[in-house]
């Protein structure tokens, strides 16, 4: 799993702050970002799996809490999260800016 992002990114969207009650369906099964496009998982409260399940990349699974960075979403890549009990969370979304 990627743990770092290219220093050039740069924020231009977030969701709304999830709970596990919120969080929409789409989010839950495999989905991926456009190309280009990076995420960070930002977990206020709680905690949430985040699992890559790309073929291109080795399987990880790794639970997410507050008192962590972020997790990085690679663009392209599919993944999945799921809340375990009672969590907040929200996703930001970084791309290079225009040339």
């Amino acid at each position: 799993m990627i743990t770092e992002l290219p220093t050039e990114l740069q924020a231009y969207k977030r969701t709304p702050t999830f709970t596990q009650a919120t969080v929409p369906t789409g989010l839950l099964s495999d989905h991926h970002t456009k190309d280009g496009v990076w995420g960070l998982i930002h977990v206020e409260e709680g905690s949430l799996r985040y699992r890559v399940t790309d073929p291109r990349r080795c399987s990880s699974d790794t639970i997410l809490t507050a008192d962590q960075p972020p997790a990085v979403v690679e663009p392209t890549i599919r993944h999945h999260v799921e809340p375990i009990g009672n969590v907040r969370f929200y996703v930001e979304f970084l791309k290079a800016p225009p040339a």
